[in-house]
Parts: C-alpha cells; sequence; structure tokens
C-alpha cells in the first residue's frame, strides 16, 4: 500500500499553504484516499500531483484569457 499523507504533507509537497489543500477538498480538486485514525483526511502521493496540476493548469488558462 501507498504511504499516505496528511493535509500538512500534501501542502508541503506541493508548496502551497495547508489551507490551500483544504480549499481544494472543499472544491472537489482532491479527494482523500483514506483517513487516519481520528478521521482527518490522508492522501497518496499521485493524488496530491494531480491535484496540484489540475490547479496550476487552470491558473494558466486563466492569466491566458486575460485581455491585454
Amino acid at each position: 500500500m501507498d504511504h499516505l499523507l496528511t493535509g500538512p504533507e500534501v501542502a508541503a509537497l506541493c508548496g502551497v499553504d495547508p489551507a490551500t489543500v483544504r480549499k481544494w477538498k472543499e472544491r472537489g480538486i482532491i479527494t482523500p484516499d483514506g483517513l487516519d485514525d481520528r478521521g482527518r483526511p490522508l492522501y497518496r502521493q499521485l493524488t496530491a500531483a494531480r491535484a496540484e496540476r489540475a490547479t496550476r493548469d487552470r491558473a494558466r488558462r486563466t492569466v491566458g484569457s486575460v485581455a491585454a
């Protein structure tokens, strides 16, 4: 089984604030792959990478669509 990461670990891996990971979860950008013994979400590294990529791709589209 893959090593599962906490929200703060995902944030550190992706170079974002832990609040960003919580917002990704609220918006459905990232879905937990499991829960710890206290019911907190845990994520696979691949899940974190996909969420980061989706967010960065979306940001590039938004920046590119702004009229000069």
